[in-house]
């Protein structure tokens, strides 16, 4: 078994979305409960804050420069530097329930992004997607937790978890969605599964939460390697740095107590492992 190793001791509440941006060479993620967007540096190891009025619960850089970011309850076009917001849409404002949780662009640049009920666990959510215009389309209802959003190599293919279901499922993705059928069950996992990516031979690698690892689910559904990270609830992952060798691994402190905060200080840390694969770059937001 592989080990992720920390890189930055970070201590988020609850660190999701994480991304790698070739244009500026940095690392980013946000603390959803936290509020606070990460940036890091593996160059240099620095790493940067930006305080926020809201939950951030996923974004993406856009084309044009500024971010696309998915707030709790609304979708936005924002400039980290000014705090300038363009709101495209509400997400379900008329379920007090639910917020936005994971998302990503796919190869055409459109930010797909599914929510959660943070209330009652009630599978009343969806997913939609947004494109070039700023058009809100949904693709998905009856959600429960959206996690695992990520693309295949050629575009094709989406992977999407609801993640009390305890599987990964695959869709054609185009127009709409379509063939439905389940890359991975989880049920024999120590973990449910969180978010992932997709590396460059189309392998799908998904953080366990509260399984204590990142796991590789090859192209016919089978997991062939194991990262073992040293806290309970890794959330999300992303492949990284100049070669996109690196996969860097988010962490959540939410809802543990004391005693497990005690015997794992560096939950809520971000981790990185060279795994011996390689990623494949996010697109920007088309928009």
């Amino acid at each position: 078994m592989i080990s992720a190793k920390l890189i930055l001791d970070c201590k988020n509440q609850h660190g999701e979305g994480i991304f790698w941006n070739a244009a500026d060479g940095l690392v980013w993620w946000t603390d959803i409960e936290g509020r606070t967007v990460w940036s890091f540096d593996p160059a240099t190891l620095q790493e940067h804050t930006y305080e926020m009025r809201d939950r951030v619960c996923c974004f993406a850089p856009r084309k044009s420069g500024g971010l696309i970011v998915a707030f709790a309850d609304r979708i936005s076009l924002f400039d980290l530097e000014t705090g300038r917001e363009e709101k495209i849409c509400d997400f379900e404002p008329d379920n007090p329930e639910t917020r936005t949780n994971d998302g990503r662009t796919d190869r055409l640049g459109r930010f797909v992004v599914g929510g959660m009920n943070e209330k009652s666990r009630k599978a009343n959510s969806s997913v939609i997607r947004i494109d070039e215009k700023l058009n809100v389309e949904t693709l998905l209802e009856g959600v429960s937790c959206a996690n695992s959003t990520c693309f295949g190599p050629d575009g094709t293919t989406m992977f999407f978890a609801d993640t009390p279901d305890r599987e990964i499922l695959a869709f054609d993705y185009g127009a709409e969605l379509s063939n439905r059928r389940v890359l991975a069950s989880f049920l024999d996992e120590p973990g449910l599964p969180d978010g992932s990516c997709v590396d460059a031979e189309g392998g799908v690698w998904n953080a366990e939460w509260e399984g204590r690892r990142v796991v590789r689910i090859n192209p016919e559904g089978q997991i062939d390697t194991v990262i073992d990270v040293p806290v309970w609830k890794p959330t999300c992952c992303a492949f990284g740095g100049p070669e996109l060798d690196t996969l860097y691994i988010t962490s959540s402190r939410l809802m543990s107590d004391e005693v497990a905060l005690a015997r794992e200080p560096h939950s809520g840390g971000l981790f990185a492992v060279k795994p011996g694969f390689k990623g494949l770059q996010d697109s920007l937001f088309c928009g």
